[in-house]
């Protein structure tokens, strides 16, 4: 199974998921696929959306994390997983197995380790870089199915390419994926209370995923209202 997240940014302690995408492949033909963008009520990044198009507006209106992940990780189920720099989108996954006190292992194969390893130092090997040099068309580019889709095309021309002798084959062996994830703690009561006085008193919606914050989210919800709309009378 191939994947694709795209996240709210680069640390999977401090950020979080915004979409995920997967193609099930079997026989090197994809027989099905999953897409589901992710509720957040912080602030994305403005680079964010430039880089992926999802803006405010659409994170709103996206589904609860906790149910996407699940699922997620059923669709994965003991597949080989492939993407493109994928222990950076397996670390994100993995923190929140963690957090949720659940397993998640895999081994996988990375087509950017791949085209380190085949392609000329002076050859870019961003996924948009590498769908120009193989002729891979790229549509919607950082939305998690499309690059997911496109990963996979990557993967199968890299593998006729580069994978039919023995001495190369071994690039293309699953290999396991190790991210050190510390279970990040739960908002506390004090923390949930004083954000529905502070939606309360300025006549704010609360966030839809309130109950499954952790600290730092809270108090980063918290840190952004304050900025916007300033601190609650006493």
């Amino acid at each position: 199974t191939v994947i694709d997240l795209e996240m709210t940014g680069l640390s999977a302690k401090n950020d979080r998921i915004l979409e995920a995408g997967a193609v099930r492949v079997r026989g090197g033909a994809i027989s099905e696929t999953y897409s589901a963008l992710i509720y957040t009520a912080l602030p994305l990044p403005e680079k964010i959306t430039k880089l992926t198009g999802i803006t405010q507006e659409m994170a709103a209106c996206g589904r609860d994390c906790d149910e996407v992940m699940q699922e997620l990780i059923a669709f994965l189920g003991n597949d080989v997983i492939v993407g493109h720099n994928v222990v950076f989108d397996f670390s994100f996954i993995k923190q929140w197995a963690q957090n949720h006190d659940q397993n998640f292992d895999c081994n996988a194969v990375d087509t950017l380790k791949l085209a380190q390893k085949f392609l000329s130092k002076g050859q870019k090997k961003n996924l948009g870089a590498l769908c120009t040099h193989f002729h891979i068309p790229r549509r919607n580019a950082h939305r998690a199915l499309d690059d997911s889709l496109e990963t996979q095309l990557l993967f199968e021309k890299m593998k006729i390419m580069y994978g039919q002798s023995e001495e190369t084959m071994t690039a293309f062996t699953p290999q396991p994926l190790f991210y050190k994830a510390k279970k990040q703690q739960s908002a506390t009561e004090r923390q949930k209370e004083y954000l529905a006085r502070y939606a309360l008193c300025f006549d704010l919606p609360l966030p839809k995923n309130l109950a499954a914050m952790t600290r730092s989210e809270a108090s980063r919800q918290l840190d952004y209202w304050i900025g916007r709309y300033g601190k609650m009378p006493k």
